[in-house]
């Protein structure tokens, strides 16, 4: 099969209501995943396998926790016989409901032998039966036809065995464990992920098994969401209704792993893809099952309240093409352009206005607490009745510490509007609401805004964009559009009428920036804590700026500024839409992992989170080392107990490290490959 990301395939019903994709049923011991049943919440033990008391002890954690479904590795044939005390174990301790998976990847003999005691298996494809060497080698059709076969042999024995036993398999691909042979042939790509999952699916079902769940992780959100996407349109389009398992691999830990985590799940929830998640986590595993009861719970409101609606697509969804706009300065050193990094828009609290001076004083503390951290734009909400002395004042307060201001104006009268435009400066920019039965005040207010070299930034939903366009075609290089709420009749969610919006000013010929707004009205089901505002936020601009649209960025939902001001930017590096700190892929550990994953990714982190632009792995093993690492600069991966080997990109460079002194060597082979700058000094300000 010739696998083209250009052809007309369809892998949800709508991109902008949520339409869960139908699937069969699978059962997981007596868990059933898929059709209309829920979300099921999943994790993984840390734990070495063959130490079967801390295992059932961590399994049973999980379970109490709310993991419905429990991970196991089996990393050799003696911990997939260990499999089977721990199965007696954990059933005797009350939990013979919640299935357990055995996580197998290099050896077949370790699945036929946990086949036999657990529930489910998982066989990552490119590990299962291929070599993995980054060799290149140009297949003829005869020669990668042979390969099809070996693998048929190989794979067919446990496909027979589950079929047997009622087992159930997770046919789990892994973007960094893509096999030299699908490599050659389709590249390091969600083309050559879909290509393995559907060569293992076609041998299981030649034997007439179909109790199959299927994955397609990366720790790269954009590269893992466009893999789900291909390949549940290629299954829709071959017949096949096979169970997702969701997750971004490698994720690390804290709240860039929470942020990636729900802006990869999250963009397929939001298009009805999706049976069971887990959130990866180098942390406890315990953690990760809140955070992903959070995202089913959300995927489960989604399902329940949206109608069927669809539009035309801005997007090509299998592959990732910035949306092309207009450039637009917003200051010397803040331009919106196609080349240019999604900018970040910082509101300010409404306290915070009363004094000029005290406002001014709070941005310079803000970007001592935060020096690495760009402030580049206010939004600063203009209550009724404010002077127009007390507005050039706040200008005149904040103009050393931003590059532009964005009034919003949405609340006051076109006189009080016209007023507040003639007290600001030339580059900001007036927000205000838009609607199609008031053209006449939105050709006025652009005409200010026009006068005072400003830019008009305009709240209004998509369908009432069209009657508007007479009115906004002379103002074109002068506009942002942007939504604060989706329409009142409830059918379309916040992500689905954001891509309806981009659509519209494209349909027009209106290449103006997109500004994402993570507001109360655009959350899914918000709720008054960090953690929950920091999911929903990622949630809303993750899926968007992973498919290319957003040029500005602003979360309206956390009220202190740093923390605001620091999740906008992690979620623009999470979606790799722009790098401002150093960036780690870290596997979540499992019993296969050589050292303390937790504890070595903070002496890590700690140690070369000044490196601005500087991707570091932290693997726990080999499994998918050198390939999860394909986009870091520097890798640091267990190679037997106590040692580490460090890598440079795919190579390694260092073997046999002791664990102790191997942070040190890290740092040197930073140093040695002149990508090493020295740590500011305390209180260094931008």
């Amino acid at each position: 099969m010739t696998l083209t990301a250009s052809e007309s395939l369809s892998y949800c019903a709508s991109r902008f209501t949520t339409v869960r994709r139908p699937t069969r049923v699978v059962g997981v011991g007596e868990v059933p995943v898929g059709g209309t049943h829920p979300v099921v919440v999943q994790s993984m033990t840390t734990t070495p396998t063959q130490d079967v008391e801390a295992t059932v002890a961590q399994c049973i954690a999980l379970a109490e926790a709310g993991c419905a479904i429990v991970r196991v590795t089996a990393q050799n044939v003696a911990a997939a016989k260990a499999l089977k005390d721990i199965r007696k174990k954990f059933s005797a301790a009350g939990f013979s409901a919640v299935p357990l998976v055995a996580d197998i990847h290099f050896l077949p003999q370790a699945a036929m032998e946990a086949v036999e005691h657990v529930e489910k298996v998982r066989i990552n494809p490119g590990n299962y039966a291929d070599k993995k060497r980054f060799q290149t080698h140009e297949y003829s059709d005869g020669e990668y036809n042979a390969e099809l076969e070996r693998l048929h042999e190989a794979f067919s024995p446990i496909v027979l065995r589950a079929k047997d036993l009622g087992r159930a398999l997770r046919i789990g691909t892994n973007h960094g464990s893509l096999s030299d042979r699908i490599m050659n042939r389709f590249g390091d790509s969600p083309e050559g992920m879909c290509e393995s999952a559907l060569e293992f699916i076609r041998i299981a079902e030649s034997h007439g098994f179909r109790d199959i769940i299927l994955s397609m992780k990366a720790s790269n959100p954009k590269v893992m969401i466009h893999a789900y996407r291909l390949v549940a349109a290629r299954m829709d389009a071959a017949g096949m209704h096979y169970p997702l398992h969701l997750g971004v691999t490698e994720a690390g830990d804290g709240d860039d792993a929470r942020i990636k985590s729900a802006a990869g799940i999250g963009a397929l929830l939001y298009d009805g893809l999706g049976d069971t998640i887990r959130v990866s986590l180098t942390e406890d595993p315990v953690y990760e099952i809140p955070v992903a009861r959070d995202l089913a719970d959300k995927a489960a409101r989604l399902w329940r309240e949206s109608a069927h609606r669809t539009a035309p697509d801005p997007v090509d969804p299998y592959s990732y093409t910035r949306r092309p706009v207009e450039t637009v300065s917003l200051g010397p050193e803040c331009v919106i352009a196609p080349l240019e990094p999604p900018r970040v828009i910082q509101p300010v609290p409404a306290a915070a206005l009363a004094d000029p001076a005290a406002l001014g004083t709070g941005l310079a503390n803000l970007r001592r607490r935060l020096p690495d951290t760009p402030l580049e734009g206010l939004l600063i909400r203009v209550a009724a009745g404010t002077s127009a002395g007390h507005i050039a004042a706040l200008g005149e307060s904040v103009r050393k510490h931003v590059n532009f201001c964005v009034w919003d104006v949405s609340a006051l009268p076109l006189p009080a509007v016209e007023a507040v435009a003639e007290s600001t400066r030339a580059g900001d920019m007036l927000l205000f609401g838009a609607r199609a039965d008031e053209p006449g005040r939105v050709d006025r207010i652009l005409a200010v805004t026009e006068r005072r070299r400003m830019f008009a930034a305009l709240d209004l939903p998509p369908e009432d964009l069209p009657s508007l366009a007479d009115v906004l075609a002379p103002h074109a290089e002068r506009l942002v559009f942007t939504l604060s709420a989706p329409p009142a009749d409830g059918d379309i969610h916040p992500l689905g009428v954001y891509r309806q919006l981009a659509e519209t000013v494209d349909s027009l010929g209106l290449r103006a920036p997109l500004w994402i707004r993570a507001t109360a009205a655009n959350a899914v089901d918000p709720r008054p804590w960090f953690g929950d505002q920091l999911l929903e936020a990622s949630l809303l601009a993750g899926p968007l700026l992973c498919d290319g649209l957003g040029d500005l960025l602003s979360i309206e939902t956390v009220a202190d500024p740093a923390q605001s001001l620091t999740l906008a930017y992690n979620i623009l590096q999470a979606a790799r839409a722009r790098t401002t700190k150093t960036e780690y892929v870290a596997c979540p550990s499992c019993g296969r992992t050589l050292f303390d994953l937790q504890s070595t990714t903070q002496r890590i982190r700690a140690a070369t989170g000044h490196l601005k632009g500087v991707t570091i792995a932290v693997m726990g093993c080999i499994v998918n080392g050198p390939g999860e690492m394909a986009d870091a600069d520097f890798g640091y991966v267990g190679g037997s107990p106590g040692k580490i080997n460090l890598y440079v990109g795919k190579t390694c460079v260092k073997f046999h490290i002791p664990a102790a002194d191997a942070v040190d060597e890290l740092i040197k082979l930073i140093k040695e490959n002149n990508r090493w700058t020295d740590p500011p000094t305390d209180g260094a300000a931008d």
